[in-house]
């Protein structure tokens, strides 16, 4: 019996600009990963605006997406989200380190992101990438029922400090 032909077989897993097109995808992805989504819209001034939108793909499987904006010497993390089947599985880590990469590329020193105080996976993973938090934003984020949730402010240096 062969080994080899017992293994499922590989599945190239890659990065493709977000688009349009491809936005039904995205706005599913988010709707389930999210008690609240960012709606169509929102995707759509992003890509209008020239952000930096990818998409992680394995074959047809959407497995997450970020989307970045370019300011002066940094990058500001919109949204990061995997796909509730993929998560726990390191794909949070490999956008950020593409994300950190392109920014770099860009001349960015730092990256910012904001995370919901209560998302404490999503807080663990980007301490786990260098991330620190610098701040807090009140009552950034809806919550639901009329209330408002803090956020969590943090950054990357993309570049070491003289």
């Amino acid at each position: 019996m062969d080994r080899m032909s017992d293994q499922p077989h590989a599945v190239e897993v890659r990065f493709e600009p977000m688009t349009e097109s491809r936005l039904e995808a995205v706005v599913a992805v988010e709707g389930q990963a999210h008690a609240h989504p960012w709606q169509r819209q929102h995707f759509l001034d992003c890509l209008a605006s020239g952000y930096q939108a990818q998409m992680l793909l394995a074959g047809d499987a959407l497995l997450g997406y970020f989307i970045g904006m370019k300011g002066y010497e940094e990058v500001h993390l919109l949204n990061i989200t995997v796909a509730p089947a993929y998560q726990q599985q390191g794909w949070a880590r490999v956008m950020l380190d593409a994300l950190a990469l392109w920014a770099r590329g860009q001349g960015a020193q730092c990256l910012w992101l904001e995370a919901r105080t209560g998302n404490t996976r999503a807080i663990h993973v980007y301490k786990a990438q260098g991330f620190c938090t610098v701040g807090t934003r009140r009552a950034y984020y809806p919550a639901g029922n009329g209330q408002r949730e803090d956020a969590v402010v943090m950054s990357l240096q993309l570049v070491a400090a003289d």
